[in-house]
Parts: structure tokens; sequence; C-alpha cells
């Protein structure tokens, strides 16, 4: 570095310097034009390309967008093959899916239906003018379908609305298997309850030790 010539570098510096804010007026370098410069048409525009003259293009035949294709008709709709409603929940039910059941039933149902499924929700109690909402305890709704309870919450009926939207498939069927919980809970007998805690609850405890 000591043999470098002060000034060599004093003229580099200087050709450094005048590069900056030149400006040209040569169109810039393109090697590809076609992404630059393709023409392109908004939704509901008229497009010539086509011979029905519209640039938003139907979906091709017979295709299903990915994750949308529901080929299990009972787990989807709550149907069988010929249509009519599934007689039992189509999934297993275990006991955390049983709790999902009641926390989403917590968050979407109770307004209404209430915590013990009974119709008196805080929306009901509450004199606003809404048409009563049904207990799950009628003889009638105890007698349903599975299927049917998870098509009225999907596509709701009467004057309530439909959860489809909010509520996955999954959880949709949790909340069913916890309505049945609820109306099982007001109907028990002693052949629901386990056999050690029946004992327990058929022999009082006096406080009496030995």
């Amino acid at each position: 570095m000591k043999h470098f010539s002060p000034t060599l570098l004093v003229l580099a510096l200087l050709t450094l310097a005048g590069c900056r804010g030149m400006t040209s007026t040569k169109p810039p370098i393109h090697p590809n034009l076609n992404m630059d410069f393709s023409e392109r048409f908004e939704e509901q525009e008229a497009n010539p390309l086509f011979a029905d003259n519209s640039a938003q293009r139907p979906l091709v035949a017979g295709t299903v967008a990915r994750g949308f294709l529901r080929a299990n008709v009972a787990l989807e709709f709550g149907r069988t093959e010929s249509g009519t409603y599934v007689d039992e929940i189509p999934v297993d039910v275990t006991r955390a899916f049983m709790e999902r059941g009641q926390e989403r039933y917590n968050i979407y149902c109770t307004p209404c239906h209430g915590e013990a499924g009974d119709g008196l929700g805080v929306i009901m109690t509450g004199n606003y003018g809404y048409v009563p909402a049904p207990t799950y305890h009628s003889e009638y709704l105890r007698g349903v379908e599975d299927g049917y309870l998870y098509e009225v919450i999907a596509n709701g009926v009467r004057s309530m609305p439909a959860y489809g939207f909010h509520i996955p498939v999954e959880d949709r069927w949790a909340i069913v298997a916890y309505v049945r919980a609820l109306q099982r809970s007001q109907y028990a007998d002693a052949t629901d309850v386990p056999a050690d805690i029946l004992q327990n609850i058929s022999t009082p405890n006096t406080g009496i030790t030995q």
C-alpha cells in the first residue's frame, strides 16, 4: 500500500463520486417484458380473449377447491347416503371431545338455551322480545336423531340462526354430544351412575368411625 499512488486514489474517488446522481434518458433494460406489460382484467369486466367475452371465468366442472371436499356425507351433513338423518354421532365421543362440546355450548348456546338446556338462557329470561327457545328435555327433542341436532346447529331452524359459519364441523358434533349429556342428566337413573359412586350415595355417611 505504501507504493500506491495518491494521485490514482484521488482519481478513483472522483470517478466514483461523478457517478452518483446521474440520470439517463434511455429506457431501462428489461430482459423479459411479458410480466411488465401483461394485460389484466378486473372481475366482471369484458375480455375479448374468451368466447363469452367475460373476464371472470367459471370454475372448471367437477373440481373442488382444496380443503372444501365434503365427501363424508354423514360427517359434513349429518345425513346418510339416502338423505335421512344419522342416528348417532359419526365420530368417537371421548372425554376431551365432550369437554370441547361443553366449552363451545357455553359460548354459543347458553345465551338462549341456558346452562342446563332448559331454554332459560339470559336472552330468554330478560324480556327482550325473542321467540322462546325450546327445552332440550322435551320428549320430542330427546327422541330426534343426532343428525337432526347437527343440522339445526349448522343451518338453523325457524327463528334460530345458522351457526355453520361460526362453528366448525367437529365442534358441531361436540355440541351435539354435550346436548345429549345434558338430556341424560335430567333423566338419569341408578344404572347411569358408576358402581363405586352409587355405593357411596346409597350408603349414607353417619360420621361414625369404627
